[in-house]
Order: C-alpha cells, then sequence, then structure tokens
C-alpha cells in the first residue's frame, strides 16, 4: 500500500509523544476503533520502538504506524527495524530523505520555509510536513500555497476540532494531529471509548470537508 495516497485520501495523521507503554495501549485501540489509518509514536517517547512492534501487531488490518521526531539515518533504520511504516520528521534533513526513499518508506519531512519545502520535495518526500503550524498560523498556510500549490502539505501543530476545517480551507492536505485527538484524563483512566469517540468526530468532519 503506498501510504502517501492513504495520507492523502485520510487526511489526517495522529501523532502521540511521551506517553507510557500502557498509555499506548488505550490510545491505539481508541484511535483505530475511532477510524484512524495513521498513527505516529515520536522517537523521543520512552519505549517508542516497543510501541511501534506492538501497535503494529495489534492494529495490523485497521492502521498505519509510523516514527516521528526522526533526526539522522540511524533513528530511521531503528525505527523501520522496529516496524515503522512512515517516517516523519521536524526538520529536512537530505540523508535521511535519501535513505527512506531509497528504502521504499515513506517519509514526510518537517520544513516552514518555501526553501526548506522546495528542497524536500526535490529530494523525493512527496508530502510535506508544515511546522511549527501553531506558531506560523493558518494564514501562513495559506499564503505558502499560493506558489507551492503542486507540493501537498501536512500541517502540523494547533489543530482542534473546533479549527481543523480552516487548515483544509486553507490549502492543508492533511493534518496532523496530536493532544486534541488523546484527552488527558481517557489516557489516564483507560477509556479507549472516550479516544474512539473524539477520533470518530475527527474522521467526521474530514469527511464532511472532502465531500463539500
Amino acid at each position: 500500500m503506498n501510504l502517501t495516497e492513504v495520507l492523502l485520501e485520510s487526511r489526517l495523521v495522529a501523532i502521540v509523544r511521551g506517553i507510557s507503554r500502557e498509555a499506548a495501549v488505550t490510545a491505539g485501540q481508541g484511535m483505530t476503533s475511532g477510524g484512524i489509518r495513521l498513527m505516529e509514536v515520536t522517537l523521543n517517547t520512552p519505549g517508542a520502538h516497543d510501541i511501534i512492534a506492538d501497535w503494529r501487531e495489534r492494529h495490523e488490518a485497521k492502521a498505519y504506524v509510523g516514527a516521528g521526531t526522526v533526526l539522522n539515518v540511524q533513528m530511521a533504520k531503528e525505527a523501520v527495524a522496529a516496524g515503522a511504516q512512515f517516517l516523519v520528521s521536524p526538520n529536512v534533513d537530505l540523508s535521511v530523505i535519501e535513505y527512506a526513499v531509497e528504502h521504499g518508506v515513506e517519509i514526510w519531512p518537517g520544513a516552514m520555509t518555501p526553501t526548506e519545502i522546495v528542497a524536500a520535495h526535490e529530494a523525493g518526500a512527496r508530502v510535506v510536513k508544515l511546522f511549527p503550524m501553531a506558531s506560523l498560523g493558518i494564514p501562513y498556510l495559506r499564503e505558502i500555497k499560493a506558489p507551492l500549490n503542486h507540493i501537498p502539505l501536512l500541517a502540523t501543530g494547533g489543530a482542534t476540532l473546533e479549527n481543523i476545517a480552516d487548515y483544509y480551507a486553507a490549502g492543508a492536505a492533511a493534518v496532523g494531529l496530536g493532544s486534541a485527538l488523546l484527552p488527558r484524563e481517557a489516557l489516564a483512566s483507560g477509556d479507549h471509548e472516550r479516544i474512539a469517540a473524539c477520533a470518530q468526530k475527527f474522521v467526521e468532519v474530514i469527511s464532511n470537508q472532502s465531500l463539500s
């Protein structure tokens, strides 16, 4: 399966950072039950490789599992060895992109400026993560899409249920979503049903955007 096509179709990547393996079980169950198809755990999460392997085993038929905060080639290799099906980074590292392209692993590197975005795309990234969106803001996304409308952007940071439609309206091909998808109380109590309900609300908003 071409995961860039999955990304552009589902228009959402769930990002998990800094949670325990036990909480990751709850998160994974809730997100997949709610219709999330792409789940990313950042590599600066303790036990990230174990979470990746566990999610692959538990959710093989439901969702694809990736690694985030991939900062160098060694981290990329270790993530793939653990079972990561796609890689995401906060920066443009051409060696990481080259490694991913050579090994047939989808890579969505993070960029902020037009120069970085174009460099990442020309190096082989078919989608580029626009980061940090919470600081850049939706007007920045809209403005940068004008000259770079040929490059799909994964807008990451600051999205909520209330404003995610604005991200798509401004030109985001997809959105990276973290804390808004995983209520802290639900994780703490193991309430995967609440997480599923939250995920389903985001999926419904996206579905309505795609139909409009």
